[in-house]
């Protein structure tokens, strides 16, 4: 009974972490398009700032005044910011392969991309080697986890001298 419980919790894992690699391209498809989206934005603001003679961070400062000018310079900034940490985060998956990207989930922080890329995924028969090889790693993880509070408790008994 407990072998079965360990494999049918094992087949889940490999089921799961198989969706991985086509996961996070979508992601970094999706985020590329959100770093365009972003630098076009800040991009434009840094012309309008330029045209009138101003550096970015002046043409911010030159935004408040009014309810309006503050909450468009918030905006401005948390557009920068964006950028600045999609940028980054795109390029460290776009040099990982598919399975090192499993080692770095917090460079999938957007969270927009994230709830977008969620929102339009569709589980599928990983027929890819990183989908494979992601299959038989959650195959072992789901082994490991089912396999290692029996050995725990076992040994624990025998130091108790339950058997």
């Amino acid at each position: 009974m407990i072998g079965m419980l360990r494999l049918a919790v094992a087949v889940c894992f490999a089921a799961a972490l198989s969706q991985f690699p086509a996961f996070s391209d979508q992601y970094v498809q999706r985020l590329g398009g959100q770093v365009d989206a972003l630098a076009r934005m800040a991009a434009e603001f840094d012309a309008s700032a330029e045209g009138a003679g101003l550096t970015r961070d002046q043409a911010l400062d030159d935004l408040s005044g009014s309810a309006f000018r503050d909450a468009h310079q918030s905006n401005m900034r948390d557009v920068f910011i964006r950028l600045d940490r999609a940028r980054a985060d795109l390029q460290m998956l776009r040099i990982a392969g598919p399975l090192e990207r499993m080692l770095l989930p917090h460079r999938l922080r957007d969270t927009e991309t994230l709830a977008a890329t969620w929102g339009d995924f569709r589980p599928a028969v990983p027929v890819t080697v990183a989908g494979l090889w992601a299959a038989g790693i959650g195959l072992v993880l789901g082994w490991l986890l089912t396999t290692l509070p029996g050995l725990f408790l076992g040994r624990r008994r025998d130091r108790l001298g339950w058997r």
